[in-house]
């Protein structure tokens, strides 16, 4: 079985603009009591992440109970549904695009018998993660779709691996993990006994090396990997 992770590895997403999509959800604003603008409340969001250290944790807090405290500390009201938030700011914050060949690989494998899944760290739903890859590759075959939102624990922490290794019925060294980040999703998955495989095409930024792993800038260099075997 082949882990994916899902930002920057199965889906590019461009450079993330939080001003835009907090200027999305606002304009369903019913009220706001202090008149704050989209860049104040954006700018108390990124306060906040700082003061929990929301993206530095090995616990996650879903975008739900982030959004309850961001707005109603404000006081402002927002008509959504918690999912409609998810979906309206993520469309306007980050863009994306399917990365290269990935389409092709992923129905390779389902022809080759490889079965597939996801575990990405997110704040966002698991229903608003699963509606976003769907959207994208509407051909997938998927087994699950983890997202740490929902399960309290982020990568590297092993307790996700271990997670998704409780839902695939596998044991670790017959598990490869693709994904883009060294830390999370490199030294997790080999923490957790599976293989690292490291996609670095859609990289927004350098990143430190590391040595001992496989490493691959377009997915049919991992298809040739296979083919080999």
């Amino acid at each position: 079985m082949i882990l994916f992770d899902y930002g920057q590895t199965l889906i590019a997403e461009q450079a993330f603009d939080g001003i835009k999509g907090t200027a999305a959800v606002m304009e369903h604003a019913v009220s706001n009591r202090y008149g704050y603008t989209p860049e104040q409340v954006q700018a108390e969001a990124e306060k906040i992440n700082r003061e929990t250290g929301r993206f530095t944790s090995i616990t996650e807090i879903h975008n739900r109970v982030f959004n309850n405290y961001l707005y109603e500390s404000m006081g402002i009201k927002i008509d959504l549904a918690p999912e409609e938030y998810d979906r309206i700011f993520w469309d306007a914050a980050s863009p994306c695009k399917v990365t290269e060949g990935i389409e092709v690989f992923l129905e390779y494998l389902w022809e080759k018998g490889i079965r597939t899944a996801v575990v990405s760290n997110i704040g966002y739903s698991g229903a608003a993660l699963e509606d976003r890859i769907v959207r994208m590759l509407p051909g997938n075959h998927f087994e699950f779709i983890i997202a740490t939102s929902e399960y309290l624990f982020r990568k590297p922490c092993k307790r996700i691996f271990d997670l998704a290794l409780e839902k695939a019925d596998l044991k670790a060294e017959d598990i490869w993990f693709a994904g883009d980040n060294p830390v999370c999703d490199i030294d997790g998955a080999r923490g957790a006994g599976m293989t690292p495989i490291w996609y670095k095409a859609a990289l927004l930024q350098e990143t430190e090396d590391r040595d001992d792993v496989i490493k691959i800038t377009h997915w049919n260099e991992l298809r040739d990997l296979i083919e080999g075997l």
